[in-house]
């Protein structure tokens, strides 16, 4: 098989969450190590940080990757889903995976992989690991894909771990309360490993501690450090990924440096400004409050549950411009009420539907949000609402695309 026969062959063969949803989630670490045994636990061959969190694991763990990368470490950094290229998904010092790598590995493997049945996930797991291990990498940052005690990445045993915040997000799988979801995110936290937590919340901060305590692992509460440092220096960072949300990230990672440098990880000062400033350009990372035009000014972010739309709506108030288009879109198997309540009421809708079975439908998506007072019109797909929206948008006007990372993917 050539590449794209590779990439079809996985997708129809596989269950995929993103795309089918929780019928592809498997509650079970079981594939994963018999997969991972299979193969000579390729994990334990090289040294990795484990990300979890309701928001902002997939910034933190570029954040990280980039600042390694600055400090001359040969780093392997695996985050998903992907927006545009399956590749993304596994990179080596910024460089995607390559092609014939995957190739070659889902044909050796596939008869093997096949008695298992592992999910689209257990599979690109198993993937990465692999991969680093192939390229032997000095660190990788692994970031879990869904929850954290069950998920397929909970395998490893890193030199430390961060859980970036809790919110509501997967409660059909995670738990219906933010307890039940902090308690499944706090999985992570092994025997010994120190633990960063990005945000003290207190509705949760007491399942962290119990857990900590339980495993003796040393814990730390990155906006109670010690050496916790001011917003304003933060900001003089120049992180290119904007939004306010990004100084709660930048304490994580922050906090995160300091553990990695208590484990003999040379990294200064310079090679931390360096790579925040260079996180795009060192790492790929894309569709954090990312502009994809400049006239009209159009704005992508994958902001999705209610804590990210609630930082996305705070950053969309500071700014100015004379009317708000939004192009929006969801997944049907989450409830949207919680999100469609905080978007603002005073912007020019496009409800749309990205291309896959569990995006939620237009016409549906539309009716759900005139209960709650937005207004606008369903258009076919990603494409035509954007083409829409920047044709309507007049002189400082301001195009915002959201509402799903499906949705930021088609529309960059």
């Amino acid at each position: 098989m050539n590449y794209s026969q590779t990439l079809n062959y996985l997708y129809a063969r596989l269950p995929m969450f993103q795309r089918i949803g929780p019928a592809a989630y498997k509650a079970d670490l079981s594939n994963t190590i018999s997969i991972c045994n299979t193969l000579g636990n390729p994990e334990n061959n090289f040294r990795s940080i484990h990300i979890a969190g309701t928001n902002g694991k997939g910034s933190v763990s570029h954040l990280l990757a980039s600042i390694l990368q600055e400090a001359g470490y040969k780093t392997g950094l695996y985050t998903s889903p992907h927006l545009k290229d399956f590749r993304e998904r596994v990179r080596v010092s910024g460089k995607m995976i390559s092609k014939n790598f995957i190739v070659d590995f889902v044909e050796k493997n596939k008869n093997i992989f096949e008695k298992t049945e592992p999910s689209f996930f257990e599979w690109t797991v198993a993937l990465a690991f692999e991969y680093f291990s192939e390229k032997k990498v000095d660190i990788a940052i692994i970031e879990t894909g869904l929850g954290g005690r069950l998920d397929s990445t909970n395998v490893i045993t890193p030199v430390c771990s961060a859980i970036t915040n809790i919110s509501y997000d997967h409660t059909n799988l995670l738990g219906n309360t933010l307890k039940k979801i902090a308690e499944e995110k706090a999985g992570i936290i092994k025997k010994n490993i120190p633990i960063v937590i990005g945000e003290t919340q207190e509705e949760v901060k007491t399942v962290f501690i119990r857990k900590a305590k339980k495993k003796n692992a040393p814990l730390i509460f990155a906006d109670r450090n010690k050496k916790n440092i001011s917003d304003k220096k933060i900001l003089a960072f120049n992180c290119p990924l904007q939004g306010n949300y990004q100084l709660k990230n930048t304490r994580t990672v922050l906090a995160t440096v300091d553990l990695l440098r208590k484990n003999n990880f040379s990294i200064s000062e310079k090679n931390i400004r360096d790579g925040i400033k260079n996180v795009v350009k060192n790492t790929g990372l894309r569709g954090r409050w990312d502009i994809i035009r400049k006239k009209p000014l159009t704005i992508c972010d994958t902001g999705h549950n209610e804590a990210g739309i609630k930082e996305v709506v705070s950053q969309l108030k500071k700014m100015k411009f004379r009317k708000l288009h939004f192009v929006f879109g969801t997944v049907s198997d989450k409830d949207p009420s919680g999100v469609l309540k905080l978007l603002p009421v005073n912007a020019e809708y496009y409800f749309c539907k990205a291309k896959l079975p569990r995006a939620m439908d237009a016409e549906e998506l539309k009716i759900l949000a005139g209960k709650n007072g937005l207004h606008g019109k369903k258009y076919s797909s990603v494409k035509t609402a954007l083409k829409a929206a920047q044709k309507n948008a007049q002189k400082n006007d301001l195009v915002f695309v959201g509402g799903s990372t499906f949705v930021v993917a088609e529309a960059m």
